[in-house]
């Protein structure tokens, strides 16, 4: 099996393009393009700039990305410049995980303008929802009209004298 340097130099030259055309298309440098094809993958300074390149090339190439991935990580798993360690979980990244990493994302400020909006609004419509159940509540708003009657048993304390 080939390299994955050859296989972006084999693809390029099958589809008649230099690497300027190359770079111009993918925004890549044209010394990284040509490392790339070399195989010199010491010119980039960390995997991720090396497997994003490498995937925009193969992009702009129309060649099939997860083999040519899987080709790239074994390649740069012999290097030991790039060598990683292998992932601490097998496991995939769960609704939880999404949720909290666009949380990480937003911005402080809107996040707590956001927040103080709802939290207003809440406190609005609890005070509006207290006073309705409040006045619903009232006992003495049912009452029919009251009419004074004077006791005659003589329990009701006397009036004082003038």
């Amino acid at each position: 099996m080939s390299t994955v340097a050859e296989q972006l130099r084999a693809a390029r030259e099958a589809r008649r393009l230099t690497v300027q055309q190359v770079a111009d298309a993918t925004k890549i440098r044209t010394d990284h393009i040509s490392a790339l094809e070399m195989g010199n993958f010491s010119v980039f300074s960390a995997p991720i700039y090396i497997r994003g390149s490498v995937k925009n090339y193969a992009t702009v190439l129309k060649l099939d990305l997860p083999p040519l991935m899987a080709a790239l990580d074994a390649e740069l798993g012999r290097t030991e410049k790039f060598s990683e360690p292998p992932p601490f979980t097998d496991e995939s990244k769960k609704p939880l995980d999404r949720i909290l990493f666009v949380l990480a994302k937003l911005n402080l400020k809107w996040a707590l303008a956001a927040g103080a909006g709802a939290a207003l609004v809440a406190i609005i419509l609890l005070v509006n929802f207290v006073l309705q159940r409040h006045h619903h509540s009232d006992p003495l708003t049912n009452l029919p009209p009251a009419r004074y009657e004077p006791s005659s048993a003589g329990d009701s304390l006397p009036l004082p004298k003038p």
